[in-house]
């Protein structure tokens, strides 16, 4: 395992940790879940290259895509969340019934 594989499964972990650690604050648990997805592309990006895996080129794009509309949906949530209670507390979510 490389130095690069390490660091990488390091900062997936780190950002786990944070996401479980940091759970109250919406905000704070959207960068860690972004930390998750940038760590996995990278992750991914390296294992296609290094393998010469020419199936599977297209699949940190696609993780790509996934991330960029996870990233929009959790944004409008913390705005529609922040504008009507004032804060973007995790807790909030339970009151946004229909």
């Amino acid at each position: 395992m490389t130095l690069t594989n390490t660091n990488m499964i390091m900062a997936f972990t780190i950002s786990l940790l944070g996401l479980l650690m940091y759970r109250s604050h919406m905000m704070a648990s959207l960068l860690c879940l972004e930390g998750m997805m940038l760590s996995l592309f990278i992750t991914i990006t390296m294992t296609t290259l290094n393998y010469n895996i020419t199936s599977s080129h297209m699949l940190p794009i696609i993780m790509l895509v996934f991330a960029a509309c996870e990233a929009a949906l959790g944004l409008s949530l913390l705005m529609m969340v922040s504008n009507t209670y004032g804060t973007d507390h995790v807790q909030n979510l339970n009151l946004l019934q229909c």
